[in-house]
């Protein structure tokens, strides 16, 4: 839980400053080429969703992202995984980064428009994206593969409890064998017996 706070105040910080510093100094300026041919950095506001997908639809993405930062502070206390802290902790920051954007930049509370300012390979017509954008990729990029490696948030392994439970299972057996023997072999005594029986009796 500890990490998780760690890393979302990290990202969120890194969010903010960077929106205030190129808000401040680029805002109205000609792009700045930090790379050239890859990195520029160039303000624009995004009334959408991450790399301004769904331009015009912000109440509806600040309702979503108020569901995201509740389900994962909600799914925070079953958290034992140092993996899925790191995960969350990228997703919760980037959650947060864009949402404050949302709430308190203009045109109105709740409809603000998000800072973005990076744009990768400009010749690609890469969207231009922020800090925040980027945890949210790599936090939902590694919550798939903590998923498909079957990391649970408790700390457990899913693959892990699967086989303790097949060995479980293969360990039960000689138990279960030896509770049969003995009556099969009684049976097998009292058979050998009626046999000696019989054979007395026709002799």
């Amino acid at each position: 839980m500890a990490l998780l706070v760690v890393v979302a105040t990290v990202i969120y910080a890194l969010d903010q400053v960077s929106k205030f510093l190129v808000v401040r100094f680029l805002e109205h300026e000609e792009p700045l080429t930090v790379v050239p041919g890859a990195l520029v950095l160039t303000v624009i506001r995004n009334a959408g969703a991450a790399f301004s997908i769904g331009t015009g639809m912000t109440i509806v993405f600040t309702v979503i992202a108020l569901t995201v930062v509740v389900a994962i502070v909600r799914t925070a206390r079953q958290l034992r995984s140092l993996p899925w802290a790191i995960t969350l902790g990228l997703l919760l920051g980037g959650a947060v980064g864009n949402l404050t954007d949302r709430i308190f930049r203009s045109p109105a509370p709740f409809q603000g428009h998000v800072v973005d300012f990076i744009q990768a390979f400009p010749v690609t017509r890469f969207p231009v994206f922020n800090v925040a954008d980027s945890a949210i990729v790599c936090g939902g990029a590694l919550a798939v593969f903590l998923a498909w490696r079957g990391y649970q948030i408790d700390g457990t392994r899913q693959i892990e409890e699967e086989t303790s439970g097949t060995g479980a299972e293969h360990a039960a057996e000689p138990a279960d064998t030896r509770e049969q023997a003995p009556e099969q072999n009684r049976e097998q005594v009292r058979e050998q017996a009626g046999d000696r029986s019989r054979e007395r009796a026709d002799g």
